[in-house]
């Protein structure tokens, strides 16, 4: 039996088979490239293709592909063979420094939000040296940037990489004043995946599942997580069998997969990788939700991402746990044994501190959706006001820096948790808070608004971006400062107090909170709609274009397609709604009531018994038919009506005022009905055979 580390990375033309292929010259200068943001040279790309190549086609791989990530939300892939003719009918297999740089893909059909016009299609895709190849089903992947003929980005990879640049180049200058020279720094992300998992079969016969990937019906079970019995419990043997392959294929892929559990709600499932490099997690978070819904079906099960599958359960998130790295693997969020005498951790904090209250609006914009709008603020997820959890100690200690009072450090308490054979540990400073949208964990950032299905690029893009910014306004200030260190104190100082409102280390799902968050002028941007419109402001232009993250044309084509998939997605809901209400539940309903009437009639007849059960179903369920036939038609109407506006924000605007309450009104009389009906007639699995099936 081969050993993890026998194959861990084994599909992956990683630094080690690098340094073993190539010659000694080619990889120090692939490394030099890599380390200084460097232009790879062609002759060493060709090199470098060469020895991919051959090591490629030796593990059975025949094609390769430039793998992107378009604004769809997902993957993008084309496949050409290493084959070239040669005399005589015979074939080679080749694969050039400029195949590998560079790659031509077809850009009409991508979403481009006006950057490209449909007849325009031609785009570019390509390599980042900084993100390894890798082989997955006789393919060889290599991870690429995707931009337009005009060099506009219709990606999430490049702008990621550019903000990765921009806090790189914010944090050199500051590491500078505190006398430490480098080249660059990384950030680095670790995103916990929450996902469920249904039988194949049972997710087969609903087409709500099927074409909206959650339900948009269904009565709630006698049961469901309120004995808090599925968190963290036994792992069913079904469940784990999956796991154990879900482990050894992302592991060939080098993707670290730590942590497995069950979560909150019946069958949902959490995996969380060590982190790594921002945009090495975000390619290897985009194959692992492709690699976990591959690897379902083969075990007949169905994994589904979306945000809020199941109403009355728990939905999905993605935790993004955020930090800044040296090359030489230095934390600087790491507050050390003393962090209120570490003032590099500090100003790093209150550049975070800043960075997060001047762009709260931009923060929620990453993690907008239609699906997460579901799970914001729905008291199992933070609500969809931005504020910062700092715990504790560090709460006391900008306190005393803001208040210019000595802080009166606290030894480590030893935990005592009542058994005598058990060791004792040192307590730590801070619990969590699980209702923050923005907690520090130790010695990085959480940030937990994140929906499940969606790529993790948008939210580090917002989060390099202006952390970056703040960075850049200390750098400005302190560089030619006569005295560094009473500088420094004061521009702490002012941080501390002009950015405070932020904090808050209390209970997120309070109502109470709500309104005292409004009192401190936070935003509360709800749903999508809401706050798309700041991503195109002026101030969020300034922010972006002074870091070269993004042109204005840049931002205002993720404004449209943003808006245009919210559209699109309620709209695919909606019709399927229309399909299932008519061609599926009125009949069953209108079959179980013909029955019912036919027995009571027939009972009446034989006996002259009142059928006080068949009676009273029969008159609440034609009651609740005439409801949904009336509803369903009204509802009809006003989403053809909707197909007479042309301005997207109003169109959002009307998807959320009147689509979705209209869909929330038919589907509490569907659920009602539901309940009164047969299961024999029901044209669905319920939602008891869909959370309890999988052992």
């Amino acid at each position: 039996m081969r050993s993890v580390p026998d194959y861990f990375g084994c599909m992956v033309f990683d630094d080690k088979t690098m340094k073993s292929r190539l010659p000694k010259e080619t990889y120090k200068a692939m490394k030099k490239a890599i380390q200084d943001n460097k232009r790879l040279d062609l002759s060493v790309a060709n090199v470098v293709a060469n020895a991919m190549k051959d090591w490629a086609i030796e593990k059975g791989a025949t094609h390769y592909t430039h793998w992107f990530q378009p604004m769809t939300g997902i993957t993008a892939e084309k496949h050409d063979s290493f084959i070239s003719p040669t005399e005589g009918g015979n074939v080679i297999m080749e694969f050039s420094g400029k195949e590998l740089v560079k790659g031509e893909s077809d850009a009409s059909s991508f979403p481009s939000g006006g950057l490209r016009a449909t007849f325009e299609a031609r785009g570019y895709t390509a390599w980042d040296p900084t993100s390894y190849a890798f082989i997955k089903e006789g393919v060889l992947y290599i991870p690429t940037a995707f931009c337009s003929y005009g060099g506009e980005a219709l990606d999430k990879k490049t702008p990621l990489l550019r903000s990765m640049e921009a806090i790189s180049k914010q944090t050199v200058r500051i590491m500078k004043l505190f006398g430490q020279e480098m080249t660059a720094v990384k950030t680095t992300v670790g995103p916990e995946q929450e996902y469920f998992l249904v039988d194949k079969e049972m997710y087969d016969k609903r087409k709500d599942l099927r074409y909206t990937g959650r339900t948009l019906f269904g009565a709630r079970p006698p049961k469901g997580q309120e004995m808090d019995d599925h968190y963290f419990g036994s792992i069913k043997p079904r469940v784990a069998a999956y796991m154990k392959d879900l482990d050894e294929e992302l592991w060939q892929l080098g993707i670290l997969a730590k942590t497995e559990h069950n979560e909150g709600a019946p069958a949902q499932h959490e995996l969380a990788p060590i982190f790594t490099t921002t945009n090495i997690a975000a390619d290897h978070n985009q194959l692992t939700m492709e690699i976990m819904q591959k690897v379902a079906r083969k075990h007949g099960l169905v994994c589904l991402l979306h945000e809020k599958p199941f109403k009355g359960v728990n939905g999905s998130g993605k935790h993004n746990n955020w930090s800044i790295q040296t090359n030489s693997g230095v934390n600087l969020l790491e507050p050390g044994e003393t962090p209120y005498e570490n003032a590099q951790f500090l100003l790093f904090l209150c550049a975070v501190i800043k960075a997060v209250d001047n762009y709260q609006d931009l923060l929620r914009i990453s993690v907008a959706s239609a699906g997460n709008d579901h799970r914001l603020g729905a008291h199992e997820a933070p609500p969809a006001v931005v504020s910062m959890f700092l715990g504790d100690e560090l709460n006391d200690i900008l306190e005393a820096i803001e208040n210019d009072t000595a802080y009166d450090a606290k030894e480590a308490v030893q935990m005592k948790v009542g058994v005598h054979v058990l060791p004792r540990f040192p307590k730590d400073t801070t619990d969590r808070n699980r209702t923050s949208p923005f907690a520090f964990t130790g010695n990085k950032f959480e940030f937990r608004m994140l929906g499940s299905a969606s790529s993790i690029s948008s939210a580090n893009i917002a989060l390099n971006t202006a952390v970056a910014e703040s960075l850049k306004s200390y750098a400005d200030r302190l560089e030619n400062v006569e005295n560094f260190e009473e500088a420094l104190h004061a521009l702490i100082k002012k941080t501390i107090k002009d950015h405070k409102r932020i904090i808050f280390n209390g209970n997120g799902y309070d109502d109470e909170w709500i309104k005292e968050a409004e009192k401190r002028g936070l935003s509360n941007l709800k749903t999508t709609p809401d706050c798309l419109p700041a991503l195109i402001s002026e101030k969020s232009v300034e922010l972006f274009a002074n870091h070269k993250v993004f042109t204005r044309e840049e931002l205002e084509a993720r404004y449209e397609i943003y808006l245009e998939n919210y559209c699109k997605t309620i709209n695919i809901e909606a019709l399927t709604m229309i399909d299932m209400v008519r061609k599926d539940i009125l009949p069953a309903i209108s079959a179980y009531i013909g029955v019912l009437s036919g027995n009571a009639l027939a009972v009446k007849s034989a006996c002259g018994a009142s059928c006080t059960y068949e009676m009273a179903t029969v008159g609440r369920l034609s009651e609740l038919s005439d409801s949904i036939c009336k509803k369903i038609s009204e509802f009809e109407a006003t989403l053809d009506n909707i197909k007479a506006y042309s301005d997207k924000l109003e169109i959002a605007t009307m998807y959320k005022d009147l689509i979705i309450p209209a869909m929330e009104s038919i589907r509490a009389d569907v659920d009602e009905a539901e309940s009164m009906t047969s299961a024999k007639y029901w044209p669905y699995p319920s939602y008891g055979d869909l959370l309890f099936s999988v052992q």
